[in-house]
Parts: C-alpha cells; structure tokens; sequence
C-alpha cells in the first residue's frame, strides 16, 4: 500500500484537468498546485509592481509564495496571459519556478497525504516517479465551449469564435516550444473528457488511485 502519493497531471488549455485535479487533491487531502498559475502571478506582479520588477524582486516573491496568492480571480485576465507567455520563456525565471514545483511535490507538508499537480511538463520534467500519472484532455470544440462559458461567468466579453482560435494557438505553443513541450508519456493513462461530466472524470481516477492504493 501506498501511504504517501504524487500524481502528476498533464493536459492542453480548458480540458478540465484543473478541476478533476482539485477535486482528487481534496479527496486524498493532497498539496495542489496549478504550475501555469506562477508564471501568471509573476504577470501579475510585473504590472502591479512596475518599478520594482527584477529577477531578485521575483526570487524573493517566489520564496515567500503561498498557494492562496495563486486563486486570485485577476490572473484569468488576457493581459496577464499574455505577459506570462513571456515571463514563460525566461531561463532564470523558468528555474525559479522549477524550483518552487519540486518542493511543492517533494517536500509537502506533512498533514498532507501527499502531491497533485497539473501543467504540460509534470509527467515527465517535475515528477518523473509520480505514483499515477494521467494525460488529460478532450476535443477543440468541447474545450472552447468550456472556456467560452468560464469567461462569460467571470463578465468578459468575447465570441466563441475567438476563444476556439485562442485555444487553438495555445495548442500549437504548447506542443512545439522548444523548452517542456506538452506531451504525453508512455506511462500516462489517457483520459479524454469530451464526453465525460466533472463527477464522471473524477470517480475514474480516484477509482484507478483507490484501485491501486489499497492493493
């Protein structure tokens, strides 16, 4: 039997690997992290803080970041999607935050059971060895719907037409960039949402964890 776990969630933009991934964090009581939401805050903080942005500005806000600063509603907005695009591409920048991953899956602590984190590289570059590993993902369409609806919730203003396109363009960044490329691995189970409810995702691998876990 298992007793502490990490599982490590890989998925394009919108396929509801977020969600499923909070829910089975909250399930097992495991450490989560949304990886894509750092670069975001450092976006964030890069507009907020103009003046003072700078690697050693950054280092010590990374240092000092707690989970919470990460479910600020702000981050969704396009600009800061933007920016952490770029933020994304810095070397010094990616380590810090490298970093930050592994002693998030690595060195939780011990009131939890254990790690979950979801982002494009944590099957294969932050947690190789994870317990379970999964590749979440589900069709173009279903995945703009999804995220048309999550904006319109949140009041902004688009088309459908418009998130399809930017999905679509986030798709081909994340499969070819030359750093941590989105990919599947050979050890991650697939699982395709496009037919499937939030309550049907997650009962499939928290049955596939418990399956294991209890043997």
């Amino acid at each position: 039997m298992i007793k502490k776990i990490k599982v490590a969630i890989d998925s394009p933009a919108a396929a509801g690997a977020g969600t499923v991934a909070k829910a089975i964090s909250k399930y097992f009581n495991l450490l989560y992290l949304d990886t894509g939401k750092i670069y975001r805050y450092i976006a964030f903080l890069k507009i907020k803080f103009p003046g003072k942005y700078s690697y050693k500005f950054i280092k010590r806000k990374i240092k000092g970041l707690k989970l919470k600063d990460l479910e600020r509603k702000v981050l969704l907005n396009d600009d800061i999607s933007t920016i952490a695009s770029i933020i994304a591409k810095d070397k010094k920048v990616r380590k810090l935050v490298h970093n930050f991953q592994i002693s998030c899956a690595y060195r939780f602590p011990k009131k939890f059971n254990g790690s979950c984190l979801d982002g494009r590289d944590i099957t294969y570059r932050i947690i190789p060895d994870a317990n379970f590993k999964f590749f979440i993902t589900a069709s173009l369409k279903v995945r703009a719907i999804r995220r048309y609806r999550e904006l319109r919730k949140l009041g902004k203003k688009t088309t459908l037409k418009d998130v399809k396109k930017s999905i679509k363009t986030r798709d081909y960044s994340d499969y070819n960039r030359r750093i941590s490329p989105l990919k599947r691995t050979k050890d991650s189970i697939l699982i395709n949402t496009s037919n499937l409810t939030k309550s049907a995702c997650f009962l499939k691998i928290k049955n596939i964890i418990e399956k294991e876990t209890k043997n």
